[in-house]
């Protein structure tokens, strides 16, 4: 393909969505890969994802963190006043995504989510809402990265949209009800995404997958269980943590990711101190399960003291009923 972006040779194609390309490129000057995301028009009914790309470029370009993927220029192709194509070139990410690789355990699992609460709250600073929060939409590396990508369906703080966006299994109350939308809608989304990593159960949300092509079904009131019933291992503060992320009323909910970062750190408190305990004890039997690592340890001592994230993957996945995901 040469070159999509002057100074940028293409490498690789990446990722593939309904709409767009990711292609991986190094740059002539100094060697380095980045990705270049590829959007093009081809009727009516593209203009939204146009929209959308631009709308996404100017978010992540505007805020540098370390847990959210970056964007650097946008590049726009018109004919006749129209534009054709958008090219966008983002900081290249190589990691596979939590819908594709759960961590391994606990300290992995507490470590990657402080992370996203870190990067949703700068977002959070600045003024938006990723709106769109959920496993296939944060990528674990090497060394420890972390990043939250897709910020196509961002808004501002107190927007309200016009139709329903979200992903079924992660998708807040007040976006199926097309209320304002503030960092309470991320902290529930990010509740939800705990939720499903730590059971691999999707939380029964306000709307569930399309039951016919084109359709939404509005779910009616079930049980819930918590992460804690599901698997009884799961610490009792972090389960709580989760159901309260995903309570039905914004108020109810932690106001802010700084709060659920506090909540975290005292989950980290309590395993720590449950380790500990396990391994003064001289019966194999009162050593530390890891809940998320699948089952008993046969010695607490084998949990890490710090976490190592999932290692690398690039692919893309869509929802059939939203507008396509982005290519990784």
């Amino acid at each position: 393909m040469g070159e999509l972006v002057p100074g940028y040779r293409i490498v690789e194609q990446i990722g593939v969505g309904a709409h767009s390309t990711i292609h991986r490129a190094v740059r002539a000057t100094t060697g380095k890969s980045f990705a270049i995301k590829r959007v093009v028009n081809e009727g009516a009914d593209d203009a939204k994802f146009i929209s959308q790309v631009e709308a996404e470029y100017q978010v992540s370009h505007a805020i540098e963190h370390p847990n959210l993927r970056h964007s650097i220029s946008i590049h726009r192709v018109k004919r006749l006043l129209q534009i054709q194509e958008i090219r966008v070139v983002m900081e290249y990410v190589e990691g596979e995504t939590l819908q594709d690789r759960r961590p391994a355990n606990l300290d992995a699992f507490l470590y990657i989510f402080h992370k996203i609460a870190a990067g949703l709250q700068a977002l959070h600073e600045s003024g938006w809402v990723h709106a769109d929060v959920k496993p296939n939409n944060i990528l674990t590396g090497k060394e420890g990265l972390v990043k939250i990508i897709d910020f196509g369906q961002a808004c501002p703080m107190g927007f309200r949209k016009e139709r329903i966006q979200g992903t079924p299994d992660y998708i807040a109350p007040e976006q199926v009800q097309r209320a304002p939308l503030d960092q309470r809608t991320d902290v529930f989304n990010l509740g939800a995404t705990m939720y499903w990593v730590l059971t691999e159960v999707p939380y029964p949300t306000a709307i569930r997958q399309p039951a016919r092509p084109g359709g939404i079904d509005l779910v009616s009131e079930e049980t819930l269980r918590t992460p804690r019933e599901i698997n009884e291992l799961i610490p009792g503060p972090l389960s709580q943590l989760v159901m309260d992320c995903c309570q039905g009323n914004p108020k109810n909910r932690p106001e802010s990711m700084k709060q659920v970062s506090s909540r975290l750190e005292v989950v980290q408190a309590h395993w720590n101190r449950r380790r500990k305990e396990a391994l003064a004890s001289k019966s194999g039997s009162a050593a530390a399960k890891d809940p998320a690592g699948g089952g008993p340890r046969p010695d607490s001592s084998d949990a890490p003291s710090s976490a190592d994230p999932p290692r690398n993957a690039t692919e893309e996945k869509d929802d059939a009923d939203h507008p396509p995901e982005e290519p990784r």
